[in-house]
């Protein structure tokens, strides 16, 4: 069966319906109820809990308390690179973006200036730069953190759909990454700007940054956007910028480097492949 078969039901799900339910009962505290779902999903999904903060399960009142739980101090220990990884996933793709284009799956593209929102004056800077896309799936860390030193510039809610967002959507539907509900982070940085974008999915709850807390809900159905070119909010690498309340995607875009290339990535990453938060990304 093609992808575009298997993904062809989530056309027709009730996909906002299904995700606010699913964020309601996500947050939640159901005393034994809560504590029996999360011991299922340690079991089913293989969630190492020895990395964790608290590694008792009945010790989160919630299943957003344990879906955001936070890991032992140490446990990701930062690389001495330019850029490193923002999180543990899996890479869906990477590389140069040509010209405007992003590269998704194989017959796959999508715009820089879609991704953002439509703002092509911010898309620009990232013509002909370079891009990264992290899958996050249900027994990773959710938090995500810095890939280097960065002061926030702008964030943009942008709405949109809610499909899935593992392989086989990628594969399967067309654009997602830029028709999928998303939280836009733009920072200043020594490499010049770059985006952190927070792109929902299916039953993905809400998205969160540290600075602003839960973004959605409410998802009002129009762009929102926060200007912060006046604040000094700067945060270090490796310092945690957001979380996704349930799992997804994250893509990051940046520019040229200094001598017009595109970014250098680890020699060790091939999509597909396994990464950790803190590893060498790219230089």
């Amino acid at each position: 069966m093609s992808d575009r078969l298997r993904v062809l039901p989530q056309y027709l799900l009730p996909k906002q319906a299904l995700t606010s339910l699913m964020g309601a009962l996500a947050r939640r505290e159901a005393g034994g109820l809560t504590i029996s779902v999360i011991r299922w999903f340690v079991g089913h999904y293989g969630v190492n809990m020895a990395e964790a903060a608290e590694p008792d399960i009945a010790a989160y009142k919630s299943f957003n308390a344990f879906f955001t739980r936070p890991l032992k101090p140490g446990a990701r220990p930062i690389a001495n690179a330019p850029l490193v990884c923002p999180v543990d996933g899996a890479i869906s793709q990477f590389g140069p973006i040509d010209g405007d284009q992003i590269f998704q799956a194989k017959g796959h593209l999508y715009s820089t200036a879609a991704l953002v929102g439509g703002d092509q004056a911010l898309a620009a800077h990232f013509h002909g730069g370079s891009f990264a896309t992290l899958y996050l799936s249900p027994r990773d860390y959710h938090r995500i953190h810095m890939p280097c030193d960065g002061r926030l510039l702008r964030m943009v809610h942008v709405p949109g759909a809610l499909f899935s967002v593992n392989p086989t959507t990628a594969r399967g539907v067309p654009g997602v990454f830029a028709r999928n509900e998303r939280v836009v982070c733009l920072f200043d940085s020594a490499f010049g700007p770059f985006l952190l974008v927070l792109v929902g999915a299916t039953i993905v709850g809400s998205m969160a940054t540290v600075w602003h807390g839960v973004v959605n809900p409410p998802r009002p159905g129009h762009l929102r956007e926060w200007a912060y070119h006046n604040e000094n909010i700067a945060l270090r690498q490796g310092e945690e910028m957001g979380r996704f309340l349930l799992g997804s995607t994250v893509v990051m875009l940046f520019p040229r480097r200094a001598d017009g290339q595109p970014l250098r990535f680890n020699p060790g990453w091939a999509p597909g492949g396994a990464v950790r938060l803190g590893e060498a990304m790219a230089g």
